[in-house]
């Protein structure tokens, strides 16, 4: 089942995507009769209490970047305020000279877990996504830290919806075509931690809440970005989220503070 999240005539709510049609997954709020995606407005996919992302999990990501391979997975947070909604754009910050994308598998969860074995996950898992992890590369080489890098506005895009019908998330090709080019390909089975056993290695440290977002690793093949690029993140049996970029430029509104 492909799941939206939308607002329609004022209200807020998840949405099955059937026939090119959307049917409101809470029908008690009075929205029984289907109505189309472009009458709606697409909002973003979740609103999570956290974004925890897995560092290089890949054996080729973790080449191209000349570092070692972890013993366990190594993982990060990312501002839930990074997310965009696929057709939103990615803005490029002025601190950076050089954002690479980062394709990237993500999960979704759907119910409070803890202290799961990898058998368990599958029925704490709402669906699966595309994300694009967008990442200042130099500041991540000066900073040494990643909360400033990874953490711009705009700088996780996913979507274009939830996937509830993924039976093995180890069995998915990854891909990420710039401008109608492909760039980044990668397979989930050539993860060093499997999805699973990311999730359930998470909630032996952090209690995960519905909604909560897991970026599972890029393969190998990041790369710089820039004005006026499209991004295309593919994966098998899910789609495809498609961002362009554009610099980030500040003016004053009425109010005098500064926008996009």
């Amino acid at each position: 089942m492909k799941i939206v999240r939308v607002q329609y005539q004022y209200k807020t709510f998840y949405a099955a995507l059937e026939d090119g049609l959307l049917r409101c997954l809470t029908p008690q709020i009075g929205i029984t009769e289907r109505f189309a995606l472009e009458d709606a407005l697409l909002l973003p996919l979740v609103t999570p209490s956290k974004v925890v992302c897995v560092g290089l999990n890949y054996k080729g990501h973790a080449a191209e970047l000349g570092m070692p391979l972890p013993e366990e997975p190594m993982f990060f947070l990312k501002p839930p305020s990074s997310i965009i909604n696929t057709g939103q754009p990615i803005y490029l910050p002025p601190q950076s000279d050089r954002v690479d994308y980062e394709a990237e598998l993500a999960i979704i969860i759907g119910r409070e877990a803890r202290f799961l074995s990898p058998q368990a996950v599958p029925d704490y898992i709402f669906g699966y996504t595309c994300a694009n992890d967008v990442t200042a590369r130099d500041l991540q080489k000066s900073d040494g830290m990643f909360g400033r890098c990874k953490g711009f506005d705009t700088f996780l895009p996913i979507g274009p919806w939830l996937e509830t019908n993924i039976p093995d998330p180890s069995n998915l090709s990854v891909k990420l075509y710039k401008n109608e080019q492909l760039v980044q390909q990668g397979h989930t089975s050539d993860m060093l931690f499997s999805p699973l056993e990311l999730v359930a290695d998470i909630s032996h440290v952090m209690t995960l809440l519905p909604g909560d977002v897991i970026l599972t690793g890029t393969p190998h093949g990041i790369g710089p970005i820039q004005e006026g690029d499209e991004l295309q993140v593919e994966i098998d049996g899910i789609g495809t989220l498609i961002n362009p970029v554009k610099n980030f430029t500040k003016h004053k509104d009425s109010t005098g503070l500064p926008v996009q």
